[in-house]
């Protein structure tokens, strides 16, 4: 008796075309992949080395219906010296209050400042709008 055989004599037909096909695809996917990584790291470390001063609002207080309290955390290069600009919003999103601080004594590096500021409305919100370098 012979056996009967499922499959194709090895080495005789070659490659199927399926089997090339998911090669260059997985080749290709590969490539891309690699550049799209690329592309996000340069861009992250661009943006992270080119920031000479970075702040973040650690807590905020509403203490009356015309003032906010706010704890600013600024981390910087030691000579730079630049302005932290915040905002207050009331509850339905409007600002009621906004002010420009200056920051950076030479050979500072990190601020914990508290900062006031003074509204027109009662302050729900109090938020760092942008800092900038001189």
């Amino acid at each position: 008796m012979t056996t009967v055989r499922e499959q194709l004599p090895e080495g005789r037909y070659g490659r199927s075309a399926d089997e090339r096909a998911d090669r260059k695809l997985k080749m290709v996917g590969a490539g891309l992949g690699v550049v799209l990584l690329s592309v996000v790291g340069w861009f992250g470390y661009d943006y992270i080395a080119g920031q000479k001063i970075s702040a973040e609002v650690i807590k905020f207080k509403v203490v009356s219906d015309t003032e906010v309290q706010v704890h600013l955390e600024v981390r910087k290069d030691a000579d730079a010296t630049g302005t932290c600009t915040l905002r207050s919003r009331s509850e339905d999103g409007s600002e009621v209050g906004r002010v420009d601080v200056a920051v950076g004594r030479p050979g500072d590096k990190r601020i914990d400042q508290v900062v006031t500021v003074r509204t027109t409305a009662r302050a729900t919100s109090a938020e760092l709008e942008r800092c900038t370098a001189r």
